[in-house]
């Protein structure tokens, strides 16, 4: 009989648990959802609802259980193949296994399920989802940079699920097609250079034209290095940004006067310039459809006083400044709100759209954004949402708000205060999937009163 694995202390090592579950849903993270024989929950990475998996229990809980799916016995019919060879390791997508149109159809049940259960409202008109191509649709990203000797190369992906290894891929499906190839030649870029070990992270932002990489570096460059990245920009047609401390240390190695990113709204008649560092949504395709969405929910009519809050460059400060309304944006970022101002003079809307520095976390306080009144309101927070300032809008009584969300939980919070509380009715909302392969889930909600 063969004696039990031994952990390092000499005990014996417990083998894995396995289990046979029944999925009944898919969580908001993206893991299924099945129960033990005794009701306790369990989250499975892998399951889709309806199939029947069998799991290897990989963390315990009090309340619930981790697991990972082992083998597939029954599959649901919306599972597909993963287009990636480190789905499944990598944490960069979670849900590259369901068919892309029934990932919309979940994440429009999550945004329903969060406003039942958080704002105990339901939208009078449920909006079409908003979708745009599955596949190389990334234009910003944040890719891990790690030494491993072991592994003789240097390690450049999104982390691994979990989040503390890097992930040892060479391409990304989903990053746009100027990117996709890149994991594998920073590799061997970053090998090379004396700060291979000092180098924790590479930005990627591209615009309809440019495309940049900012290297993030914790030691000084040399001179070496520095001909390596260049011959490496220009061999790739791509600008390389340094990073030696803060987001305001980032300056141009290669070009050395290079022309700004830019993204054109075309049938909105404007155009954006922007850092390699700044806010920009992630999918172009889908900012597009969701920033014509937004301005035809919102209804700006001429000379109408609009609040844009959260307004980053002026994504839809402008286009609601080029139907002719008077925008008022509002940025937390003194950066931002310089762009913002630089993108409407460039656009010649800056009589039309003026752009003000303040943090939007705290109740406002004798703002001049907020003199003269108040006809609608377009708010597009962070993740934390906008509590604050829905309240600061119900309180002044704004006809109609359009509410744009990175996390349905914050904005059912924020839409049942406006609703409860100040007597809005949640008109519509819908998803838009900013994010294919991933849980996570942008929506837009209407609300008047």
């Amino acid at each position: 009989m063969a004696e039990p694995a031994r952990t390092g202390g000499g005990r014996p090592r417990r083998p894995p648990e396995l289990l046979e579950l029944d999925i009944a849903e898919l969580g908001q993270d993206g893991r299924g959802v099945g129960r033990r024989a005794d009701g306790k929950s369990v989250l499975v990475t892998g399951a889709l609802p309806g199939e029947r998996v069998r799991a290897r229990v990989e963390r315990r809980h009090r309340t619930y259980d981790e697991a990972v799916v082992e083998e597939v016995l029954r599959a649901a019919p919306e599972r597909v193949a993963p287009r990636c060879p480190w789905f499944g390791t990598c944490g960069g997508c979670s849900l590259q296994h369901l068919a892309p149109e029934a990932q919309v159809r979940v994440k429009q049940g999550w945004l329903l399920d969060c406003l039942a259960r958080i704002a105990h409202a339901e939208p009078a008109r449920l909006l079409d989802p908003v979708t745009g191509p599955a596949w190389g649709y990334r234009r910003r990203a944040r890719l891990a940079v790690r030494d491993v000797p072991r592994k003789g190369r240097v390690l450049v992906g999104f982390r691994e699920r979990g989040g503390r290894h890097v992930t040892d891929m060479r391409a990304c499906e989903v990053l746009d097609p100027r990117f996709a190839s890149l994991p594998a030649s920073l590799s061997e870029l970053i090998g090379a250079l004396s700060v291979r070990q000092r180098l924790p992270q590479v930005e990627l932002a591209a615009g309809d034209d440019e495309a940049a990489l900012v290297f993030r570096h914790l030691e000084p460059l040399q001179e070496a290095d520095r001909e390596r990245l260049r011959a490496f920009g220009e061999a790739h047609g791509l600008q390389i940004h340094l990073q030696p401390g803060g987001p305001d240390t980032v300056s141009p190695l290669w070009p050395v006067d290079p022309p700004p990113l830019r993204y054109a709204l075309p049938e909105l008649e404007v155009t954006l310039a922007f850092g390699p560092l700044d806010f920009t949504q992630v999918n172009a395709a889908v900012n597009r459809a969701m920033v014509a969405r937004a301005l035809a929910l919102l209804d700006p009519q001429p000379g109408e006083r609009v609040l844009d809050l959260f307004c980053g460059i002026g994504n839809f400060s402008l286009p609601l400044a080029r139907r002719g309304a008077r925008v008022e944006g509002v940025e937390g970022e003194a950066a931002l709100v310089e762009r913002a101002r630089a993108n409407a003079r460039a656009n010649g809307l800056e009589a039309q759209a003026r752009f003000h520095v303040a943090d939007l976390a705290t109740p406002p306080v004798n703002a001049p954004w907020l003199e003269g009144g108040v006809d609608k309101a377009l708010l597009d927070p962070p993740r934390s949402g906008a509590e604050a300032m829905v309240h600061r809008l119900g309180e002044l009584g704004v006809a109609r708000i359009v509410y744009v969300s990175c996390h349905p939980a914050t904005l059912a919070r924020d839409v049942g205060v406006l609703v409860g509380r100040y007597g809005y009715r949640l008109e519509a909302a819908g998803v838009m999937d900013m994010f294919p392969h991933t849980a996570h889930v942008e929506s837009i909600a209407l609300l008047e009163r």
